[in-house]
């Protein structure tokens, strides 16, 4: 299935899936002109119909915390300072008396102040109320001009709503030297109505303004943050037409830009998958195809052809079918190591044997100068098995591409831990820009080069996916007209304590 029509499936099925929403602009837009919309309501309701309420808990918070703080100081040597700063920082009127009504501290800031009224009698027997009520009393009463007094006095008061309050606060505390003294706090709270009525105007100027701007700033902000994510969204339907060229914007907020770069980089990489899935195709066909050719022309020849059927045309009958079977038994292994159905079988082996077992080989089938140098034999733990066919690999890697002269060099050499295999050739090299993509499936860095005369085109593809699997490092350094060196890398381990490295993959 090409990847165009993937993507339109996929796309057919998010349209099926996903609901019809609101817009991301006009989400932005609700919820911006909502959260204006709040702090408007908030405002009307704090600012008018709470404003009385909190202001009388505030000016009985006031009245309460000075009257703790004065017991707190009570015998302090600076006590009428502390007395003056508290009335006149908090407008209460402040007395102080023993239990008989006799005056011995007196502080006055509220016009009409009803305990300045108050006779030493009276001083007296508030004292007695006060006592009786656990040492503190509080009560808050309307006050009318000078006729209001407090309840004690039971006289008639008034009940006009927007009439002043008083509040008369007093407790009974004791001094170091054991006289008991009597703590009057009285303070006024003004009628609010006035205050509210030109508060409701203001507010309604401020609704009104707040109301416009809100508007204009949700639209500003919601075109904002919005146009780049639905330019973002056209540009990736085109995306999912299979238009890999498309460009998407980076700008905006960093996230949405990130984004855009993101997709930028997706779109940059679906181009390249695309590419080598049409060079996959193209090179596995011709790759089962020669064998194929080579398979149906012998036979037709020994069929028809008398003193055809030699043993050297079977041999090469037999050979063909040896390499189509080897292409598809690498092709499936490599699906199957990528797919991770392929599970390891790790043991301790000498890989410095190993090697010079597989090139004993190569020496008797071919006519190339293979050598291999390496100072001790070194042991490793992985699947002998796939580590060997990594060898194989990269040795029929450098016969295909190695020079003129059949050179092959391969190198044992040892550094932190670890052991590292080289196989050099003399070939004409690879460029640098190309050597990130000579690990994928059928990349071919010349799109003309020879066919490898041992190997499959999957070779350092099945590399690259078995070292991965032992999380072993591997590389390539080349130089145009010298050659290419592949490398790879293992943990070295010791056999004899029969210890795995805490870095193995296996543990």
């Amino acid at each position: 299935m090409r990847l165009e029509a993937f993507f339109k499936q996929l796309k057919d099925r998010v349209r099926g899936l996903v609901p019809h929403r609101v817009g991301i602009k006009w989400g932005l837009f609700s919820g911006f002109a909502a959260f204006a919309a709040i702090i408007l309501v908030m405002l009307w309701v704090f600012q008018i119909m709470f404003l009385g309420s909190f202001y009388k808990f505030i000016k009985v918070s006031d009245i309460k915390n000075s009257a703790q703080t004065i017991e707190r100081n009570i015998n302090s040597d600076d006590l009428s300072t502390l007395l003056q700063d508290i009335s006149q920082n908090n407008q209460i009127c402040i007395i102080v008396s023993d239990e008989y009504g006799d005056l011995f501290y007196s502080e006055d800031a509220v016009p009409n102040c009803v305990i300045h009224r108050l006779s030493g009698l009276q001083r007296a027997f508030i004292y007695e109320i006060t006592r009786r009520n656990g040492g503190v009393y509080f009560e808050q009463f309307p006050q009318d001009n000078m006729r209001t007094v407090p309840n004690w006095q039971r006289q008639q008061v008034t009940d006009d709503a927007d009439a002043p309050e008083s509040m008369i606060y007093t407790f009974i505390t004791e001094r170091e030297n054991g006289k008991r003294l009597l703590v009057l706090l009285n303070s006024t709270i003004s009628p609010v109505g006035s205050t509210v009525q030109t508060l409701r105007i203001q507010l309604t100027w401020i609704t009104v303004i707040m109301l416009v701007l809100a508007f204009f700033l949700a639209l500003f902000l919601s075109r904002r943050i919005s146009g780049p994510i639905i330019k973002i969204n056209s540009s990736a339907k085109v995306l999912a037409q299979g238009n890999y060229d498309v460009r998407f914007e980076e700008d905006g907020y960093r996230e949405i830009a990130e984004l855009g770069a993101t997709l930028n980089y997706a779109a940059k990489e679906l181009s390249k998958v695309e590419t080598l899935r049409r060079d996959l195709i193209a090179n596995v066909s011709h790759d089962l195809r020669t064998p194929l050719t080579m398979i149906t022309g012998y036979s037709e020849v020994m069929r028809d052809l008398p003193g055809e059927n030699t043993p050297e045309n079977v041999q090469v009958i037999i050979d063909e079918a040896n390499r189509l079977t080897t292409l598809v038994n690498d092709m499936l292994d490599l699906s199957k190591m990528q797919s991770g159905a392929q599970k390891l079988s790790p043991s301790f082996f000498d890989l410095t044997e190993s090697v010079r077992d597989i090139l004993g080989r190569y020496n008797k089938l071919t006519d190339y100068d293979i050598r291999f140098t390496a100072d001790r034999d070194v042991t490793v733990y992985a699947d002998e098995l796939k580590i060997s066919q990594v060898v194989y690999n990269l040795v029929n890697n450098a016969i295909t591409y190695t020079g003129e002269d059949k050179v092959v060099r391969l190198k044992q050499s040892e550094h932190d831990g670890k052991v590292r295999i080289e196989v050099r050739d003399t070939g004409e090299g690879i460029d640098q820009d190309k050597l990130k993509d000579i690990w994928e499936r059928y990349y071919k860095v010349d799109k003309a080069h020879k066919r490898a005369q041992v190997g499959t085109g999957l070779g350092l593809s099945i590399v690259k996916t078995i070292l991965d699997m032992h999380g072993g490092a591997y590389g390539v350094q080349s130089e145009q007209g010298v050659g290419s060196t592949f490398w790879f890398e293992l943990d070295i381990q010791d056999e004899q304590n029969n210890s795995v490295s805490t870095t193995s993959p296996f543990m």
